[in-house]
């Protein structure tokens, strides 16, 4: 009799060609490999040492110019060239300055399907994972065997099921859904799992919003973070994808190490104090907090649904940004820009004064786009609030969503977006 497995051990069973359980190492057959120039050179460099003659199969292999978008100095301008010129030399992609971040171009591209197997040197590439498939952040000299090779090994985790239930009210966004997860399971309550979505509350959320989830299940530390695929998956891989993936469901049966169930319908909008992304409480535990610089984009902020979200509150508020206030809004790819461009979203939020920047990754590493200035307070749609991550180690970060981040940009200090009124 066959053991029941959940959708993690179902597809990296696949990818190894034999029963893979919670505890169990293989070597799996890997369908993308993402880069990105903040850790492809050092990859370059490990697969040099390694021996590395030729990529195991260059349509497999991207990498993203998105952490240095555009170069800061020379010396990430030289991180830029040093990839072009291994792509010259074996193949690959290279997502160019402005394209977006890694796993959002693959997952728009519909190279990240159901059924498959995605590792990237960037920690949230586990957001792909909203598609029904594995998808886990690795180190370079992982990445750099899976270039040669095409595998990667991987223990494979135990999983956490998460049951969504009830309907969404009004004004909370799939952020607040999603922090007061990484509030309950806290920073250490996943690491080395995968969690897993289901329940009747899933038709709640938008594919953009999935991603929105399994994103932030990293800052939970987990490994993979799956949704089952759907209508939803279906919908919008419909002209991205060239080819059907391999939807996959759990098995009744199937072996859990905890069960939590999320009831949406009590939710209200929450904000991460600083400096740690489970540090979750109710937005009226930090109302009145005054801000200084509002950031929109990454992630986990920066699609097409979630600056429209941003911009409805701050039109709603009357459009004029506070005094003392930057507000920062990077789109997370070029699809996001070109669209946002096109509806006219971009030219409104230039009009009230906000600073649109190259799409990427932005301030949220402090690398490139608006570094925050010493002091100053910061409320931001991105997935990470530590010390010193937007740059000056005396920056303080909030984490919220964007409707909120709006909100804040209006008022000037932390408000609930649902009291902004005309």
């Amino acid at each position: 009799m066959t053991t029941p497995m959940t959708v993690s051990e179902k597809i990296l069973s696949a990818k190894a060609g034999r029963e893979a359980l919670a505890g169990d190492v293989v070597t799996c057959n890997v369908d993308l490999v993402l880069g990105t120039d903040a850790s492809s050179p050092m990859a370059i460099d490990y697969f040099e040492r390694m021996g590395g003659e030729r990529l195991h199969d260059p349509a497999r292999v991207m990498f993203a110019f998105d952490h240095y978008s555009p170069p800061t100095s020379g010396k990430t301008r030289a991180f830029h060239d040093r990839v072009r010129a291994f792509v010259a030399k074996f193949g690959g992609t290279i997502l160019e300055v402005g394209e977006g971040i890694s796993h959002q171009v693959a997952v728009e591209r519909g190279l990240a399907l159901p059924g498959g197997l995605v590792i990237g040197a960037d920690s949230h590439t586990v957001a792909c994972g909203a598609l029904n498939l594995f998808a886990t952040g690795v180190g370079s000299s992982d990445l750099a065997a899976a270039m040669i090779t095409g595998r990667v090994w991987l223990r494979v985790p135990e999983t956490i099921l998460v049951r969504l239930v009830g309907a969404r009210p009004a004004g909370v966004a799939a952020k607040d859904a999603a922090l007061a997860l990484v509030g309950e399971i806290g920073a250490d309550g996943a690491n080395y799992k995968s969690v897993e979505f289901e329940g009747p509350g899933l038709d709640q959320f938008s594919l953009e919003d999935r991603l929105v989830f399994s994103n932030l299940a990293v800052e939970m530390g987990a490994k993979a973070a799956v949704f089952p695929a759907d209508e939803v998956t279906d919908a919008y891989l419909a002209g991205r994808a060239t080819r059907r993936g391999t939807p996959t469901r759990a098995d009744a049966g199937a072996r859990y190490a905890r069960e939590v169930t999320l009831d949406v319908a009590s939710l209200s909008p929450r904000v991460a104090l600083p400096h740690a992304p489970d540090s979750v409480v109710q937005i009226a535990d930090a109302v009145g907090t005054p801000i200084h610089m509002v950031f929109i984009g990454t992630c986990t902020g920066g699609r097409v649904p979630d600056i429209h979200e941003a911009i409805d509150v701050l039109t709603r508020g009357g459009g004029r940004i506070a005094s003392g206030v930057q507000l920062v809004v990077t789109p997370a790819s070029r699809e996001v820009e070109r669209r946002l461009t096109d509806d006219g979203t971009l030219a409104r939020l230039a009009a009230m004064g906000a600073t649109v920047t190259t799409p990427g990754c932005g301030a949220c590493c402090g690398t490139s786009g608006v570094i925050p200035a010493d002091g100053s307070t910061v409320l931001s749609t991105a997935n990470r609030n530590f010390k010193a991550r937007m740059g000056p180690q005396s920056v303080s970060i909030y984490l919220a969503s964007p409707a909120a981040c709006a909100a804040a940009a209006l008022s000037g200090r932390i408000t609930d977006p649902r009291t902004v009124s005309p």
